[in-house]
């Protein structure tokens, strides 16, 4: 029985995902995987898709309903991926009470708000010059730790090197329990 693994996308959901697949592409055969589009979850609907437009629309309630639907959706523990405001909602829900395996997040936009951890396995990824990563002084205080990616920005969960490495370190957790 593949373990399940939560993959909850960017702000942009699946309208500008296509790195997305390469993810699905190493995974799919060792997770049984189930995906989330962040503005269906959190209930998005603006007239004009910007970035400004969006963004406003996750900090004017977005967050937060996209972490009720989240723990109205998903109640098994599961493995989770999640990029960007993904991480957020992942990093909230867990807060709240969803039952995570483990959490894998890559460029988290607002958990340096959040004065607490979950109680579950973290993986935390920020490019070296990502503007929205915590400082060291927050994961020190909040007990977790930064894995920073030099050389790199927001964005570095699109790129092939970064996908490989974290699925990489996915796979890892499914495969030694096989062994």
């Amino acid at each position: 029985m593949a373990e399940k693994l939560v993959v909850l996308s960017d702000m942009w959901g699946a309208k500008k995902g296509l790195w997305i697949a390469s993810y699905f592409g190493y995974l799919q055969q060792y997770y049984d995987i189930v995906f989330h589009d962040c503005q269906q979850l959190g209930d998005i609907d603006v007239p004009i898709s910007s970035e400004e437009n969006i963004h406003k629309a996750f900090l004017e309630g977005g967050i937060d309903t996209a972490v009720s639907n989240l723990l109205k959706k998903e109640s098994a523990p599961a493995h989770y991926l999640a990029f960007s405001t993904g991480g957020t909602i992942a990093y909230k829900a867990a807060l709240k009470g969803l039952p995570m395996k483990s959490l894998t997040a890559i460029s988290a936009t607002r958990i340096r708000l959040e004065e607490q951890r979950p109680e579950t396995p973290l993986k935390l990824i920020y490019g070296e010059c990502d503007e929205f990563k915590p400082s060291l002084k927050w994961s020190k205080q909040v007990g977790v730790d930064l894995n920073i990616v030099t050389n790199f920005g927001h964005m570095l969960y699109s790129d092939e090197k970064i996908i490989s490495d974290v699925c990489l370190g996915l796979l890892e957790q499914v495969t030694k329990k096989m062994v």
